[in-house]
């Protein structure tokens, strides 16, 4: 009976006679199923109102924190031919132990004095340079000394020149002397031979005054000539004047020309100094990297190379070694659509393979085995599987990882998100709503 009004039937009619009524009869196993049911539906609505935690899931694998803690091959340098092994696959080596030794197969190395012969070759030219600046000094006093020289030869020429130039004045006052008593001779003479036709004057002073102008005519030709020799004695003392400048002009050049030269061969054999000083310096360097040493603490892991007498190339890698002390990380890949939701100092929870687990996603604080983790970095372009590179390490707060991880062993992490309540992740996930995209604390206090 539905038993939904007040008019029930059973006051009127009799309904135990009936086969069905005794059926459909209520009795008290039917009103305990209907308290669990009514039970049953509050506790699911009380669970749909439960926080949820979202999250990211990602796989990877374990790595270590810092680039230098990762195990690395070890390369060889330069071409060589194995002679000795030093280690065995699985030793422990510590920084600069060496590991294989190489000799020589180009035959510019093969003198076994190179180094030596090399450092000679340097010590000569450097002699060769200390010539050359003793060269250029000395040619420099030999340029002072012909300015020196000009300077008192060209002084000398021009007291010469000055002396011809008084000189010249000089013979040029006594000519114009000579020449006034050659016109006064000349007067006198003709003034005694009147008188001496007017019979004033005897001829004995007529032939004085003829003498004595005689005289004077044969001494105004040799002044005159010693005037035109002043001259010439000018015109001497310029032309000596012109004469050394052009002589020390022509010394100066030469020696001039000798320094530029003694400069050019320093520079140049400086420059040769140079480059055998960078050789020697490749040839000690090269001597040094027949022995292939580790360059940190650390266990060979393979070697990459076998046997004796092989040669090998510049840059063959030779042996991997894996360090001793590393700080353990998980490198975990997650899915491009998630990317944008991943941010740096976000929490992570990790389990790792062959350690017992069990996850629930949504509530990480009820988890077992998993560990807590911090994202230290994300890679901002694509990996070749498709997904994004996130780098997580330890979480300070929470409880170390186990000691006994290996490089590489495979890892399953979450990045937890926001909380929502359970009706709310249940209905996202059936529309195919992303998480909410938000940023943590830590991101926007950094910025």
């Amino acid at each position: 009976m539905l038993n939904i009004t007040k008019n029930r039937i059973d006051q009127w009619v009799d309904l135990d006679k009936y086969k069905s009524t005794q059926i459909f009869a209520e009795n008290k196993q039917y009103k305990a199923i209907r308290k669990f049911i009514w039970a049953f539906a509050i506790l699911i609505l009380i669970f749909l109102f439960l926080p949820w935690t979202q999250n990211i899931p990602g796989s990877g694998f374990v790595t270590t924190l810092k680039p230098n803690q990762r195990p690395q091959t070890i390369h060889t340098t330069i071409a060589g031919r194995i002679e000795k092994w030093y280690v065995n696959e699985g030793d422990f080596v510590k920084k600069g132990d060496t590991i294989i030794f190489l000799s020589e197969v180009k035959d510019d190395y093969f003198d076994p004095n190179l180094v030596e012969n090399t450092g000679n070759q340097v010590k000569a030219k450097e002699n060769a340079v200390e010539s050359y600046e003793q060269k250029v000094i000395a040619l420099e006093s030999q340029l002072f000394a012909i300015e020196s020289e000009k300077s008192l030869k060209f002084r000398q020429a021009q007291n010469k020149l000055k002396q011809a130039y008084l000189k010249v004045q000089s013979d040029s006052i006594d000519l114009q002397a000579v020449t006034t008593q050659l016109r006064i001779a000349e007067t006198q003479y003709n003034r005694s031979v009147s008188l001496n036709k007017e019979g004033l004057k005897p001829m004995t002073d007529v032939e004085e005054k003829r003498v004595k102008l005689q005289q004077m005519q044969a001494k105004i030709i040799t002044q005159e000539n010693s005037y035109l020799t002043s001259k010439n004695e000018v015109l001497n003392a310029t032309m000596e004047l012109n004469r050394i400048t052009a002589e020390y002009a022509e010394k100066s050049a030469k020696a001039n020309s000798d320094k530029q030269t003694a400069l050019s061969t320093q520079y140049d054999t400086e420059a040769q100094v140079n480059k055998l000083k960078n050789q020697y310096a490749n040839y000690q360097i090269r001597n040094g990297m027949y022995y292939i040493t580790a360059p940190q603490d650390g266990y060979v892991n393979r070697a990459l190379q076998s046997g004796l007498g092989e040669t090998i190339k510049e840059g063959t890698p030779v042996v991997s070694i894996m360090p001793a002390d590393f700080e353990i990380a998980v490198e975990t890949y997650v899915d491009p659509v998630d990317f944008p939701l991943i941010n740096k100092g976000e929490k992570v929870r990790v389990w790792f393979d062959g350690w017992p687990t069990i996850v629930f996603s949504g509530w990480p604080g009820v988890s077992y085995g998993t560990f807590g983790g911090v994202i230290v970095a994300k890679e901002n372009f694509i990996s070749e599987n498709g997904k994004y590179r996130i780098l997580v390490a330890p979480d300070p707060e929470d409880k170390k990882w186990p000691e006994q991880l290996s490089i590489g062993a495979g890892t399953q992490s979450i990045a937890l998100l926001e909380d929502v309540p359970i009706w709310f992740e249940i209905w996202r996930t059936l529309n195919g709503f992303p998480p909410n995209f938000y940023q943590p604390q830590t991101a926007t206090a950094k910025k």
